[in-house]
């Protein structure tokens, strides 16, 4: 028997596999969408799938739990936009390091608006890779930008000229140090290849050439088919995202807060282009937390600016099948 709540429409099972479908729509690392929902009659778990880790280029998961943590902020959305509450358990059992999260004490308070303009924005945002236009950023939307990942427990720093050309020297290093790693080679050649799987980066997604940036921007070892044009991003900003912690809850949680404020650049017509190679070596992240004086610790880049109108925005990355990503076995076996 589902639960249902009085004057719901569905019961709250359904609300729960919908929310964790929608989930599927959140950014991850080369796009491994490396998550699993179990569904529950009164609460929904969200696993890591180990197979569709970066072991070569995150080998300690940051950046696994950070698009993790974006699926749940995903899910905990379309369940608001529905009219559900509910209570987020983070990393609730230490004896199952890959059970992430768990929501559950849900009740139905009625929907909420701007959830459900979120959810809208989940469906048409995207990764832009090529130089944004020569329009600036507006200061209002950046400070829109940092209040949304504030709420979600994450800050943002953006970077001023002299931590830019700082930022872009860390990154060409990064991009030195694994262009020379075998293993990290080979792990970004799967994941552009991947072609009628439902994940990885396929060459509609990445520039048909290395775009003209002041941060240069990961070099994926092949061309792609999407047109880049002579622009180049000097109205573009960067910014930092981190925190107080360095540990596995503040990866999910940075990752949450990821999910909230490019969903809000999204509704604010601001491209976001997140940058994870000078995060993924160790030396160029020690030179992060120097442009943060210390007092806090990188999750990853962005680079943020409004998209050239001349060029149509690339299309959507694939999306693996619900069915393997949502597991309403529980519910099924309960209702037998």
């Amino acid at each position: 028997m589902s639960h249902e709540t009085p004057g719901q429409d569905r019961p709250l099972t359904t609300a729960l596999a919908e929310a964790a479908a929608t989930a599927g729509y959140a950014p991850s690392v080369h796009n491994t969408q490396p998550w699993r929902w179990r569904v529950l009659p009164d609460a929904l778990e969200l696993r890591v799938v180990r197979d569709r880790q970066l072991t070569a280029t995150d080998p300690e998961g940051r950046l696994l739990a950070l698009s993790c943590g974006a699926a749940l902020h995903h899910a905990r959305l379309a369940l608001a936009a529905e009219g559900w509450t509910a209570v987020v358990e983070r990393l609730p059992d230490p004896a199952q390091p890959d059970l992430l999260a768990r929501l559950t004490g849900l009740a139905h308070a009625g929907a909420e608006p701007d959830a459900m303009r979120m959810v809208q924005c989940m469906q048409v945002r995207h990764t832009d890779r090529r130089p944004v236009s020569d329009e600036p950023v507006s200061t209002s939307a950046l400070g829109e930008i940092a209040r949304a990942a504030a709420d979600e427990g994450a800050n943002l720093q953006i970077l001023d000229s002299g931590q830019v050309m700082e930022l872009a020297a860390a990154a060409g290093h990064a991009g030195a140090v694994e262009a020379e790693d075998p293993q990290l080679r080979e792990e970004l050649l799967y994941w552009t290849n991947r072609a009628g799987t439902g994940t990885g980066l396929p060459a509609e997604v990445l520039p048909e050439q290395q775009a003209q940036t002041t941060v240069p921007g990961r070099d994926f070892g092949r061309t792609g088919t999407l047109p880049v044009g002579p622009g180049h991003d000097k109205a573009a900003v960067y910014a930092l995202l981190y925190g107080d912690e360095d540990e596995p809850d503040s990866w999910l949680r940075a990752g949450e807060a990821l999910s909230g404020l490019w969903l809000t650049a999204t509704r604010l017509g601001v491209s976001v282009v997140p940058l994870s190679g000078v995060v993924e070596v160790a030396g160029t992240r020690q030179t992060l937390r120097q442009l943060l004086s210390g007092m806090g610790h990188p999750y990853i880049v962005l680079r943020l600016g409004i998209a050239d109108p001349a060029h149509a925005g690339p299309p959507h990355t694939p999306r693996l099948p619900v069915e393997q990503v949502v597991d309403t076995t529980a519910v099924r076996e309960q209702r037998s």
